[in-house]
């Protein structure tokens, strides 16, 4: 690839990162102090970051400072004056996680309706909250994460699952907190923007009940674990729904989502003299497949001049899926980007990068990769067969015997998938 090609790609991905910075996305949606306690509470991958930016944006605003707890995932915390951090592990969650999440519902304990809770969630923060329910163990809830994760259902189906074998998920955390009212300031991780789904819901009601859940299971095949399907079919209630009293006087607000950041990268793109169009902010679908269409969008452009002319941005955002074949190494974006490679191979003037906003792809050390039509050969150099490597869920090791990984490190927020595809005649 180009290197002035990387280089604009990668500064199309920061202002997408700084467009969902916490402290520009928190202005103008702080709350009004109480006359009580004022009670932090947060988890997501970003969650750190956004208590730290709430955090001066309080005091600033002549507020008695706050207190309470936030959970992210290890290596991506951030330093607070008065909040505590804590981290635990994505995207299974581990005996850290439980311990904070039940230290969250200490702290909940006893507030009155004088009190208010601020609610800081973003994307990750449904594995960070663990609290199975009576019944249940944390090893019930590691098993039906990873049976999630495998799945390649999409994260609504997903979601629709975990709401409902939860002692937070699905509005539990927010009804825990009543008769607090409890102000929920979320960034959106998730296509389409509904805050009930960000980290699943843990403060917002919950519209699906068991029985979508199991609807879920059954449409997308889901081999859940037994223990966790019988409690499925036998929990004594559903995740409380909205009207429920708990949520009376609450207040639900996304302040960042992927629309915004693409938005931010289109307005760069433009300024710097290339097009850019938005396909969509909620893309979902299986990665490989995801990535062959949009190839074949690329290759019509180059060829042909439509849907679009050519120079041309093609981004899109959303959370694509993996279904597990293999064993290799990779998130959804890398595989995303492998199939684009092969199918993208020998051309000239395409450039891409696809990379998640948080910085982490999956599980990996990894935001994505970046890819050409040269990509698929310099892997095949380095002796990998770059469709053997996607057939085994492999895209990590290919990308990174290509040299061609993308790693900016934890960035604070997360706002899901962020793909670009650069067009321009040769």
């Amino acid at each position: 690839m180009d290197e002035a090609d990387r280089v604009l790609l990668t500064e199309l991905f920061e202002a997408a990162v700084a467009a969902a910075d916490p402290r520009e996305a928190l202005k103008g949606h702080l709350p009004d102090a109480p006359k009580g306690r004022t009670v932090v509470i947060g988890a997501g991958k970003g969650a750190a970051q956004l208590a730290r930016a709430f955090e001066a944006a309080w005091e600033a605003a002549g507020h008695p400072a706050p207190e309470g707890i936030v959970v992210t995932r290890y290596g991506y915390a951030a330093r607070c004056r008065h909040l505590e951090v804590l981290e635990a592990a994505h995207p299974v969650p581990d005996e850290a996680g439980e311990e904070a999440t039940l230290k969250v519902l200490r702290l909940l304990q006893g507030l009155g309706p004088d009190d208010l809770v601020v609610a800081l969630v973003t994307g990750g923060g449904s594995a960070l909250l663990a609290a199975p329910p009576e019944g249940l163990s944390l090893e019930d809830e590691q098993a039906l994460n990873t049976a999630l994760l495998a799945s390649g259902a999409p994260i609504g189906a997903m979601n629709a699952i975990r709401k409902q074998v939860s002692r937070v998920k699905g509005g539990r955390l927010a009804a825990a907190a009543a008769p607090a009212r409890v102000v929920s300031l979320i960034v959106s991780d998730v296509p389409g923007d509904a805050p009930e789904e960000v980290a699943s819901g843990p403060t917002v009601p919950c519209t699906k009940g068991r029985a979508e859940a199991l609807a879920a299971v059954r449409r997308y095949g889901i081999e859940l674990p037994r223990r966790i399907r019988h409690f499925l079919e036998t929990a004594p209630e559903d995740a409380p729904a909205p009207g429920d009293p708990a949520f009376a006087g609450n207040r639900v607000t996304v302040i960042a989502s992927a629309a915004r950041s693409l938005e931010a990268a289109a307005a760069l793109s433009e300024a710097r003299g290339i097009p850019a169009v938005i396909l969509s902010d909620a893309m979902e679908g299986e990665a490989r497949e995801v990535g062959r269409v949009q190839a074949a969008i690329a290759r019509e452009v180059l060829r042909k001049g439509r849907p679009f002319v050519s120079p041309v941005l093609i981004l899109s955002g959303g959370e694509t899926t993996v279904t597990l074949r293999g064993r290799g190494r990779g998130g959804r974006n890398t595989e995303f980007l492998l199939s684009f490679a092969l199918e993208i191979e020998g051309l000239e003037g395409i450039a891409a990068l696809a990379a998640d906003t948080d910085g982490i792809d999956g599980s990996e050390d990894n935001a994505g990769a970046f890819a050409s039509g040269r990509t698929a050969d310099w892997i095949r150099a380095e002796g990998i067969d770059p469709a053997e490597a996607l057939s085994n869920n492999d895209a990590y090791s290919a990308f990174e015997a290509a040299e061609a990984l993308f790693a900016p490190g934890p960035t604070g927020t997360n706002v899901n998938d962020f793909r670009a595809i650069l067009v321009r005649k040769p």
